[in-house]
């Protein structure tokens, strides 16, 4: 697992091109895209999450808002917000992990 966190870190600052956020709640969108081996989604976020501090957000107590989705590889997958990553991801018809990373929706509203 330390490897895979390490993984993670290491692509996360060669794509992420900006200063880490500096302030207020986050919201974080974890797409993870797979083949034959699947992990339950429960344990997907925690080591991604950890993997992205000090190099997206300075700790991970700024995110409020989490969406983690697990998908299969082999599925007719459609793509509704469409990133030159994630199509350069899905041409390789690899496994993956796709992040989105972005300021949290009206902390005073519940959907």
């Amino acid at each position: 697992m330390r490897e895979w966190r390490q993984e993670v870190k290491n692509a996360a600052k060669r794509e992420w091109t900006g200063e880490p956020f500096d302030a207020g709640p986050l919201m974080v969108t974890i797409s993870y895209v797979y083949d034959e081996d699947r992990l339950d989604v429960d344990n997907i976020p925690k080591p991604i999450l950890d993997a992205l501090k000090q190099v997206v957000f300075p700790d991970d107590s700024r995110i409020t808002d989490l969406l983690c989705r697990r998908r299969d590889l082999k599925d007719n997958l459609q793509v509704q917000t469409f990133s030159p990553v994630l199509g350069e991801a899905l041409a390789r018809s690899t496994p993956f992990v796709h992040i989105v990373v972005d300021h949290a929706p009206d902390q005073g509203v519940i959907s």
